[in-house]
């Protein structure tokens, strides 16, 4: 299987279906990550201009490293902050019935009410994080890529990354609501265990 950085090249010397590829291989997770930042049905639009964007950029791309999805990322990161910069001011609050939960749907059973409390406690938490450390943890957590590679999407250091990665941890760990739900879950832990 051809790697990332292979596709790029063949689409840039004239390969159309390599970029085909390269977008099929990663639109799944671009768009999940841009669903989880703008919403489903603006993430459906900018999902769109990301692959044009990283089609017409791809001169860019740096072949050193075989996997470009760090790079997508970054495309996608460029989009998002140009899609919240065109909002008026009273559109800056999205509209939370329109995020997707974990599976993609809204849950109507009774666990609901646990997951809105663990929920509320998280986005409680991460409000308390600078910008930059929740940008980190975002993609190292939520999108599975390493620190180094949330450092190419962010364009910083590869050490500073995971200097934010281990502030925004330790900053998480010691915020109340996070500290009760991480003993909440010692303790169903503790009971199954015993």
């Amino acid at each position: 299987m051809a790697s990332d950085a292979e596709l790029i090249a063949r689409s840039l010397n004239g390969d159309d279906e390599a970029f085909v590829d390269l977008v099929a291989r990663h639109e799944v997770a671009i768009g999940r990550y841009l669903s989880r930042r703008v919403g489903v049905a603006a993430a459906e639009d900018l999902l769109g201009d990301v692959w044009v964007a990283a089609f017409a950029s791809r001169r860019t791309y740096d072949p050193a490293y075989a996997d470009a999805r760090p790079w997508l990322y970054t495309v996608a990161l460029n989009r998002v902050r140009k899609h919240w910069r065109s909002l008026p001011p009273e559109d800056l609050v999205p509209d939370l019935t329109d995020l997707p939960g974990p599976s993609g749907y809204w849950d109507p059973w009774p666990a609901v009410e646990t997951r809105v409390d663990t929920r509320a406690a998280l986005r409680e938490a991460l409000a308390g994080l600078r910008p930059d450390e929740r940008e980190v943890l975002t993609l190292v957590a939520g999108e599975d890529l390493t620190a180094a590679d949330a450092a190419r999407v962010l364009g910083i250091p590869a050490g500073t990354a995971r200097r934010l990665l281990h502030q925004a941890r330790a900053t998480l760990r010691r915020s109340p609501p996070v500290a009760a739900l991480l003993a909440e879950l010692n303790s169903v832990n503790v009971k199954d265990g015993e």
